[in-house]
């Protein structure tokens, strides 16, 4: 009924003289005392859940963390990230703190983590939450739950965009774009890229008076790799990903992205 050890059992009902929910609440008690006990472990495994609405208008990531790979590879540790994942996709919370404070059915979400600790002795926590509401939210999982891609499309959900959608998802966990476009690039890191630019320039010798050329230029260079709509397409190098968008749909771009991943 809990899924604790036999072990755990035994004692949780010796400890109740056999009070069937009195021993639930002492292994729930149990969960909390191994938590923290372990609050001082680092939970760097763990799965990335991605999910969308049915009717794409919607998209969460969800980072369900533990210790070990071996829990992190176990299909019910995995079955409760989706299960969280699904209860943010029903509710919409707006933080993190929001999610936590939800049920998982009948169950307070903090209640139900307890009793996974008890379960499998490990830390275990919600530890990243990321939303997307909008046009045509594509979602991705990369490399066994270990990264989640959600990508809002500008043009109403149909099929041809939706696989178009997963191509760009794709790109974003394997190139990792700091920005959709330029427009997005924060202007502290254009600063640094132009400093960095002319710093370079000045140790190769250059002419004082060619310096910013230079450095704009490297700045460009800089938008093309890391920016997602400039970057060559991985599929069909000879288009960037804005070109290749267009090509599938007419006006088709990327609106938001976000890229969650464990660590």
């Amino acid at each position: 009924m809990t899924g604790a050890g036999l072990m755990d059992c035994k004692k949780a009902l010796s400890e109740t003289n056999g009070d069937f929910e009195a021993a639930v609440d002492f292994l729930r008690k149990s969960g909390a005392k191994i938590a923290a006990k372990r609050a001082d472990r680092e939970a760097t495994e763990g799965a990335v859940i991605a999910v969308t609405n049915s009717s794409s208008t919607l998209g969460v990531v969800v980072v369900l963390s533990c210790e070990t790979d071996f829990v992190a590879k176990n299909e019910g540790f995995v079955a409760l990230a989706r299960e969280i994942a699904n209860v943010a996709l029903e509710n919409k919370p707006a933080t993190i703190d929001d999610l936590k404070k939800l049920n998982i059915g009948s169950v307070d979400m903090g209640s139900r983590l307890m009793e996974e600790v008890a379960k499998i002795g490990e830390k275990i926590d919600v530890v990243k939450y990321e939303i997307i509401e909008g046009t045509n939210v594509v979602s991705y999982i990369h490399g066994a739950n270990r990264m989640g891609v959600l990508v809002e499309l500008s043009l109403a959900p149909n099929e041809a965009n939706a696989a178009a959608g997963k191509d760009v998802a794709m790109q974003i966990a394997a190139m990792n774009p700091v920005a959709v476009d330029r427009d997005g690039v924060d202007t502290s890191m254009v600063e640094r890229e132009m400093e960095i630019g002319r710093d370079q320039a000045r140790q190769e010798g250059k002419p004082e008076a060619m310096i910013e050329k230079i450095a704009t230029g490297k700045l460009e260079k800089f938008y093309k790799e890391s920016t997602l709509l400039n970057q060559e397409f991985v599929k069909d190098s000879s288009k960037n990903v804005a070109q290749m968008l267009d090509s599938i749909e007419k006006g088709l771009t990327v609106k938001q992205f976000k890229r969650v991943q464990l660590g």
